[in-house]
């Protein structure tokens, strides 16, 4: 009697819970509007076409139509992430009154900026690593891609950090950021699904602030520069990397120090000293 008393009282548990859920569930989902909005210039009121709009609360991302008009999910108390190429980056805060259906207009500045002039040299890649790698010039550093290949290559030597006093030597940037996304699963899985989903990864591939990595990590640009250095990553490539790049980098510099740590791959297996054969 007493077993068929607590198998009740334990259905009866587990289905208020379950109800609970999906209760829960139902509502955040009701909760959820398209928030409707177009992007201008500020001075001369011209849509701007291709604006980037990413929801950072639900990693949700779109484009501006050819009349700066968009539309993205959204509930209240969600950040969203506005950019465009030579254009001041904004946040906005989604309120209950943004929510309502009622098209929003937001005008964004112009950056002012000295752009210095860039040579683009082909170095006429085969496809086959071992030989495109002896392709490009042995004194400069350069991030090149095999069809076929899921990674990019980064081909010159690391880096090595000069350590200007004794506390600096002991402080690991990629020691402290493990130990950071340790306790902050819910931003790492942020980044993974920015590198993972199609739409996500064709707007990271076209940005190059770094800013929405810098909100996710919570870092500082030099921070988040240290760290790529410490995972042997060039000046050149931090200085030229898309934001696609340097998500898919610092993901695979976290997964390769997270089996170090968990004893499961070498150290000298996952970072290789070119100094060393010299």
């Amino acid at each position: 009697m007493q077993r068929i008393v607590y198998t009740l009282l334990t259905f009866m548990l587990v289905s208020s819970v379950f109800s609970q859920e999906k209760v829960s569930s139902l509502a955040i989902q009701d909760s959820i509007k398209n928030l409707k909005g177009r992007i201008i210039n500020v001075n001369d009121k011209k849509p701007l076409q291709s604006a980037h709009i990413i929801n950072l609360n639900s990693v949700e991302g779109t484009i501006t139509n050819s009349k700066g008009e968009f539309q993205i999910p959204a509930q209240a108390n969600d950040t969203i992430f506005i950019s465009y190429i030579g254009y001041q980056s904004i946040k906005l805060r989604v309120t209950k009154d943004l929510l309502k259906g009622n098209e929003l207009e937001i005008a964004i500045h112009e950056k002012t900026i000295n752009i210095n002039e860039v040579t683009v040299k082909a170095h006429n890649l085969i496809g086959v690593l071992v030989i495109d790698a002896k392709n490009v010039p042995s004194d400069q550093f350069a991030r090149i891609h095999i069809d076929g290949l899921p990674q990019a290559y980064e081909v010159g030597r690391p880096q090595t950090k000069d350590y200007t006093s004794v506390a600096g030597a002991f402080f690991n940037p990629l020691d402290f950021w493990y130990q950071k996304f340790g306790k902050k699963p819910k931003e790492l899985k942020k980044l993974r699904k920015l590198k993972k989903e199609d739409r996500l990864r064709d707007i990271m591939e076209e940005k190059f602030s770094r800013e929405i990595l810098m909100d996710y990590m919570d870092m500082s640009r030099k921070e988040l520069n240290d760290l790529l250095k410490e995972c042997n990553y060039s000046n050149n490539f931090i200085r030229k990397a898309s934001d696609l790049q340097v998500i898919e980098a610092v993901l695979e510099c976290y997964e390769n120090y997270r089996a170090i740590k968990k004893g499961k791959v070498s150290k000298d297996k996952i970072r290789i000293n070119d100094r060393d054969k010299n």
